[in-house]
């Protein structure tokens, strides 16, 4: 294993706390509370506290997490035609519940599962293209019984009525770029193939980053749009959509810091190849 590859992997879920405005908000607000406990810090405390909740009020009625999501989705716009001719066709991992479906028997998908049912309308629109799942276990220490996101879009895909002999899963990616990187090990993809990436919409600009730095040419099909006039009255739902869109934006950086991107922020190519 990439002793680089595995330090990368691990302080990558170490942080993955530190990085959701959620967290670090309650992290400040548990802070304040034990300062305003304090005679010496009372007035820092109540500050801090006082802050913490304005933060949870701006939250909640304004709409901070379409603002930080929508860039990201709005950066690769959809395409409107479709190829005629597709070689191959490829889905990232992250859209389903290994842990739920081991226990439970049943192919689980979350808020992402929109990755899912488009590759399978894809698949059946382009009966000859080649067809790659790409995901084992993004779980620090693994699922106990090996059970990997392979295996779940596995079970979906049968169900669906896809033909899985026609599916090459890749089961031992731990994160996107390795989701990427593996792939192309299996596809070997050659110049001049036409090949679709599916993907979550704000994820869109970070993958296509990595294919361009690993010279896998894609054209991306983004899913799963959830910036769309996002503004709810439930902290939950603004705090999850947020925590997401603020965990890319840190993706895009450390990603390209660590020259696994070809930019920092990836944006559409025309046709002549310039940005």
């Amino acid at each position: 294993m990439n002793p680089g590859a595995l330090v990368f992997f691990v302080f990558s879920k170490l942080l993955v706390p530190l990085e959701s405005p959620g967290d670090f908000l309650l992290l400040l607000l548990c802070i304040g509370v034990i300062f305003s406990w304090s005679a010496r810090f009372r007035r820092t405390g109540i500050l801090v506290i006082t802050l913490v909740t304005a933060a949870f009020l701006l939250i909640v009625l304004a709409p901070v997490s379409a603002w930080v999501g929508a860039p990201l989705e709005n950066r690769f716009p959809r395409p409107s035609v479709l190829p005629g001719q597709v070689d191959g066709i490829i889905v990232l991992g992250g859209a389903v519940d290994p842990g739920t479906t081991r226990r439970r028997g049943l192919p689980t998908l979350n808020g992402d599962a929109e990755r899912m049912t488009e590759f399978v309308r894809l698949a059946k629109l382009y009966p000859r293209a080649e067809l790659v799942f790409s995901g084992g276990t993004g779980l620090l220490n693994g699922e106990p019984t090996g059970f990997s996101e392979a295996d779940v879009a596995r079970l979906f895909f049968s169900q669906q009525g896809l033909d899985i002999s026609r599916v090459i899963f890749e089961d031992r990616s731990r994160n996107t770029y390795e989701n990427v990187a593996f792939s192309k090990e299996i596809v070997k993809p050659v110049a001049g193939q036409a090949w679709l990436l599916i993907a979550s919409a704000q994820d869109v600009p970070r993958s296509v980053g990595i294919f361009r730095k690993l010279g896998w040419p894609v054209t991306p099909v983004p899913v799963a749009y959830k910036a769309d006039n996002h503004h709810s009255y439930f902290l939950g739902d603004n705090l999850y959509q947020l925590d997401r869109g603020v965990h890319e934006w840190l993706g895009l950086l450390v990603y390209y810091l660590t020259g696994k991107t070809d930019a920092l922020f990836p944006a559409p190519v025309d046709r002549a190849g310039a940005l």
